[in-house]
């Protein structure tokens, strides 16, 4: 077998996955999966934002008992 048959037929097959591919993704039975997808950047931001107000809570609290006892503060 000739390298440039060799290539052709590599080409073939890639251009025959990309139509597969191009297909699949434009086909009427995907739409809804990826109208879904398409709104998650939108969803649950509260749940994000509970969830970053609790983790700088805790790093709050870590920094402040950090912070009075390198500075020997005694009231604390």
């Amino acid at each position: 077998m000739d390298t440039g048959t060799f290539r052709g037929i590599i080409t073939g097959l890639l251009i025959l996955a990309f139509i597969g591919i191009t297909v699949w993704a434009y086909s009427r039975r995907r739409k809804p999966d990826f109208d879904e997808a398409a709104q998650l950047p939108f969803a649950d931001d509260d749940e994000q934002a509970n969830r970053d107000k609790s983790a700088s809570q805790d790093g709050a609290a870590s920094r402040k008992s950090y912070s009075s006892k390198s500075k020997g503060d005694r009231n604390t």
